[in-house]
Parts: C-alpha cells; sequence; structure tokens
C-alpha cells in the first residue's frame, strides 16, 4: 500500500504572531531584519513571514551574552 498522504504543512507566522511569541515588540523584530540578526524570514511581495521551524531553530542556537 503506497502512502499518499500530503506531508504537514509548515507553520507560518506574520511579524506579530512570531512577536508575540518570542515576547519582543514589532519593532524588535524590524531591527533584526535590518540587521540580520535575528530569525529566517522570507518576503511574499511586501508582506514578511516567518516559518516556525526555522524560528525555532533560530532561537535555539542563541545564547545569552551577558
Amino acid at each position: 500500500m503506497v502512502d499518499t498522504a500530503a506531508p504537514p504543512l509548515p507553520v507560518i507566522l506574520t511579524q506579530d504572531e512570531l512577536a508575540r511569541l518570542l515576547k519582543v515588540p514589532p519593532r524588535t523584530l524590524e531591527d533584526w531584519r535590518l540587521t540580520r540578526t535575528g530569525p529566517p524570514y522570507r518576503k511574499i511581495g511586501r508582506h514578511v513571514r516567518y516559518e516556525l521551524i526555522e524560528v525555532m531553530e533560530w532561537f535555539r542556537r542563541q545564547r545569552d551574552h551577558a
């Protein structure tokens, strides 16, 4: 029997959704995009989107520099 189930769809977040998840202001995400220090993102037209699995990988790589 062949498995015909489609692979799970990725979870895609808007800037506001990700800001709430990370508990940072949306402006912080904008700053991170400008300085290329934040999580990976994609532009779809003028819309910015984040894939949750990539954000979580980026988050796990972050270290406290205090």
